[in-house]
């Protein structure tokens, strides 16, 4: 056995003449059985004949048969696991004589785990203010507004006005039109351009304007384009909020009064919090734990996880509306610059798991059905049915894998020494 380099090893084995013989033997007979050589039944043919004829095809199904056996004995005898597709070099045989190839193959590395209890992470528990769960509260009473229209008058600032819009100029193609679009006169979230143009109309004019979108716009089709719009005003609303009251409480669902509904809007601020603040420690305790570290990483899982993380930025690209097929990529660059990403999760997937052993951390079965009962509810599917889809695809090892990972991360995170995070720096005057 030989070490080549990181995690790479090879292997010189040797297959004896006999053991080989016999193989030939047997694939022999097995092709003589089937074989329809002019003037003979199948079966009743000369082996010589046989070989004459298929003897390439007996050889290599006779090495294809004894290698892949060769090669787990060896392993098993050097007590190595390949991680890898093995190599087959330098193959030498002659019937009649031994088999002399060599295996080079990647294996997974011995880790030694070091202390992993007790590491440094800045975290602070979150609070949740007054004002907090009132901006959470005003958005609930703003998602329940109803909308009055008004009798015909010039519009004004604070107009929820109906109108319909149809780009003039600045859009190739087809000019884009959307009808019934509510737009509200002077909001903070309304291009000043509309509003400008819509302050003093009457319900029936039309009216134009010029809106900039910025490159980041969340409509591709607009981004960065400069598009001149016909609006056509179909109606004058006014918003009327719902007071805040038990009453509003009691049309939220389970709720008998106002407090209970702060006090839900509270929990509910904290975790999503909470988690956001965890994940922010955890992830920094497993850039510590990757540091801390230092072994070869099996290049067959780099490309894995490279492939990984290409295939996910395509399709978050793909959710954005981007076209693929017409982006120059230059693949060799991208994925290089993935290497380093994808070596750290790599050692960090490896780390994980060598602690979840350490530690015995196991995934029940009742939190793999509380998964599967969760995405049931989610789909609006029969528990059962998405049980077998999900053992069908594979997800059910998935999800197995990410509630391993899952516990194993809050072991580290219950484990660490949480200190409070340093202020921010003060900003200098001037």
């Amino acid at each position: 056995m030989a070490l080549i380099e990181g995690c790479k090893h090879s292997l010189d084995i040797t297959i004896p003449a006999e053991a080989m013989a016999a193989e030939i033997a047997r694939v022999t007979e097995k092709i003589r059985g089937k074989a329809h050589l002019k003037g003979f039944r199948p079966g009743k043919a000369p082996v010589s004949q046989i070989k004459a004829v298929y003897g390439s095809q007996i050889r290599n199904e006779a090495l294809e048969n004894v290698i892949p056996k060769a090669l787990e004995a060896a392993c098993e005898k050097e007590n190595l696991r390949p991680v890898s597709r093995p190599e087959i070099k330098d193959l030498h045989f002659h019937e009649g004589e031994s088999v002399h190839f060599k295996a080079e193959f990647e294996v997974a590395p011995e880790i030694e785990l070091k202390e992993l209890r007790g590491l440094t992470v800045e975290y602070a528990a979150p609070d949740v203010t007054e004002a907090d769960i009132d901006e959470r509260l005003n958005e609930l009473r703003e998602s329940r507004a109803q909308y009055v229209n008004v009798d015909p008058r010039p519009v004004e600032d604070g107009d929820h006005c109906l109108v319909d819009l149809l780009s003039i100029a600045g859009i190739e193609g087809e000019p884009m039109k959307q009808e019934g679009i509510n737009i509200e006169v002077g909001g903070k979230d309304t291009f000043p351009a509309f509003s400008e143009a819509l302050r003093g109309a009457l319900p029936g004019d039309e009216r134009e304007a010029e809106i900039t979108y910025p490159e980041d716009y969340g409509a591709r089709k607009l981004a960065g384009k400069t598009v001149r719009f016909r609006i056509t005003l179909r109606t004058i609303r006014l918003k009327e909020l719902p007071e805040l009251n038990d009453e509003f409480a009691k049309d939220l669902g389970d709720f008998q009064s106002l407090d209970e509904v702060r006090e839900e809007i509270r929990k509910s601020i904290h975790r999503e919090r909470e988690y956001i603040a965890q994940t922010e420690a955890k992830n920094k305790l497993v850039d510590q734990m990757v540091a801390m570290h230092d072994f070869p990483v099996p290049e067959s899982y780099i490309e894995q996880q490279i492939q990984t993380i290409v295939e996910n930025q395509l399709a978050s690209l793909k959710q954005q509306g981007v076209d693929i097929s017409k982006i120059r990529l230059d693949w060799k660059t991208l994925r290089e610059s993935q290497r380093d990403k994808a070596i750290h999760d790599v050692k960090a997937s490896m780390l994980l798991g060598k602690l979840s052993t350490a530690e015995s951390i196991n995934v029940t079965q009742d939190e793999v059905d509380a998964e599967v009962q969760r995405i049931a509810r989610q789909r609006r599917e029969p528990v059962a049915a998405v049980r077998m889809n999900l053992e069908k695809d594979g997800s059910l090892n998935r999800i197995v894998n990410r509630i391993l990972t899952d516990k194993t991360l809050n072991w580290l995170f219950e484990n660490a020494t949480k200190v409070a995070p340093a202020p921010a720096p003060e900003q200098s005057a001037g």
